[in-house]
Parts: structure tokens; C-alpha cells; sequence
């Protein structure tokens, strides 16, 4: 595995690939470092990460039949 930090000066950039790693599938990531924050970084629980998409009357819906079809095991 291969990390660095630069500085580009330009728009473009040389990348040059060692040699074991020709023929292999690579992953490459761009990102300005003051992009990444704590909050960036937290994982959300589900309930916060889905909140609003449904409205009041369909979780009560949807919660109801969640619990029907674990009744019905």
C-alpha cells in the first residue's frame, strides 16, 4: 500500500504506478484534508441516518406490520 500527501500546483497530475501493481485493481481517493471533520467520521445510528422519510402514519403503519409478520413466526 502506497499514501503520500501533495501539494498540486496545477490541475494535473503525474501519477506513476509501481510495477507490482500493474494488472491489479486500484483504488484511488482525492480529498482535501480540511474537507474531513469529526462529524465525517461519526457513524450514525439508522434511526437518525433514515429520521423524516417517513411520515408519522406510515412508521405506525410500517411498525404494525413488523410486528404482525414477528407474530406470525
Amino acid at each position: 500500500m502506497i499514501k503520500t500527501t501533495i501539494t498540486p500546483l496545477k490541475s494535473d497530475y503525474l501519477l506513476n504506478i509501481p510495477s507490482n501493481y500493474i494488472g491489479k485493481e486500484l483504488e484511488i481517493f482525492i480529498y482535501a484534508k480540511d474537507e474531513i471533520t469529526e462529524e465525517n467520521n461519526v457513524k450514525k445510528s439508522i434511526s437518525s441516518k433514515y429520521k423524516g422519510i417517513l411520515t408519522k402514519e406510515e412508521a405506525d403503519n410500517y411498525q404494525q406490520h413488523i410486528t404482525n409478520s414477528r407474530l406470525e413466526w
